[in-house]
């Protein structure tokens, strides 16, 4: 029979073993991501296009054991600064960021890398930022002069104008591309333009407002697909089927539009899933201390009906 003593000192031996299986797991979990967790602030989640990433964030994420926060700034860069700040109070470990203003956030952004948090900036270039980690975005100005080529390979000429969102670099690129190119066609001019957020229900009154002082407009130029379906809407209220709608994003309902309306005419596809895909490696390989991109440009590709797939207008590329 065992003594009191060898009982005690198997005892101890057993809980050594325990305890130290138990802090191995927690150095594993930590080292492979488990328990940690990101905040992510996008601009705006009244947007499919970052619906569709922050899905796919979720998924990396939680494959991972770790934690996803999300926050919606509702387009006000001040409140998406307090959000940023929120993060450094919660010791995140990692920030995904789609800028509101990228100017506005600066100051937050540098209190992140003070604090030794990664940043991941989403669809948006700040490249110029010394307080980010890695950008990556769509090749936005492409976006723009893709339109421009398209509207003159098919068009003889015409009057253009531009739906815009000119607070966000994004927004702002797409519409310098047309513009840059644009200029090569002199049989297109652009005669009015207006600010919308990207959001369809302010779209629409902006392109309502435009056809009264300007009712010979040909063509709108619209910064993403959620403010061509404003345009599009607007056009179907005052029955002019005869003016073309140009988007950025490829969204399931602007994919549709193209099937049913004629005022739609083409939209540039983003990578929303290549995009999350690549924003997920970078955090992860800069917690290791690896190697990363500073910056990832996502090439765009213009989708028309010719080379709509319909049997999958309901899913984005």
């Amino acid at each position: 029979m065992k003594s009191k003593r060898d009982l005690f000192l198997w005892g101890m031996i057993a809980l050594m073993f325990f305890t130290s299986a138990f802090i191995y797991d927690l150095y594993t979990m930590k080292s492979y991501g488990g328990n940690r967790i990101f905040g992510v602030s996008y601009m705006t989640m009244n947007n499919p296009f970052y619906t569709v990433i922050q899905n796919e964030l979720v998924k990396v994420v939680e494959s991972r054991g770790d934690r996803l926060v999300l926050r919606d700034p509702m387009l006000d860069p001040d409140k998406q600064s307090e959000q940023i700040e929120e993060f450094i109070k919660m010791k995140v470990d990692g920030i995904f960021i789609n800028p509101v203003d990228s100017i506005t956030i600066e100051e937050s952004l540098q209190e992140a890398k003070d604090a030794g948090i990664p940043v991941i900036v989403i669809d948006c270039p700040m490249d110029t930022s010394k307080s980010t980690t890695s950008s990556i975005y769509s090749d936005n100005f492409e976006a723009g002069v893709l339109w421009a080529k398209d509207l003159a390979s098919k068009f003889e000429g015409g009057n253009v104008a531009l739906i815009k969102h000119s607070e966000v670099r994004s927004g702002r690129d797409r519409i310098e591309g047309f513009l840059y190119e644009i200029t090569n066609y002199p049989q297109f001019k652009v005669v009015n333009e207006a600010e919308c957020f990207g959001q369809t229900e302010l779209a629409m009154p902006a392109v309502l407002s435009m056809m009264e002082e300007t009712p010979d407009i040909d063509f709108i130029m619209c910064l993403n697909d959620p403010s061509a379906m404003g345009a599009i809407a607007a056009l179907q209220y005052l029955n002019r089927d005869d003016i073309r709608v140009y988007g950025v994003d490829g969204t399931p309902d602007f994919k549709e539009q193209l099937t049913r309306s004629s005022s739609a005419e083409a939209t540039v596809m983003q990578m929303p899933y290549d995009m999350a895909k690549i924003a997920s490696e970078q955090m992860y390989r800069a917690l290791q201390k690896d190697k990363i991109e500073p910056v990832t440009v996502i090439p765009v590709k213009l989708l028309d009906r010719s080379n709509l797939d319909v049997k999958a207008l309901r899913e984005w590329q």
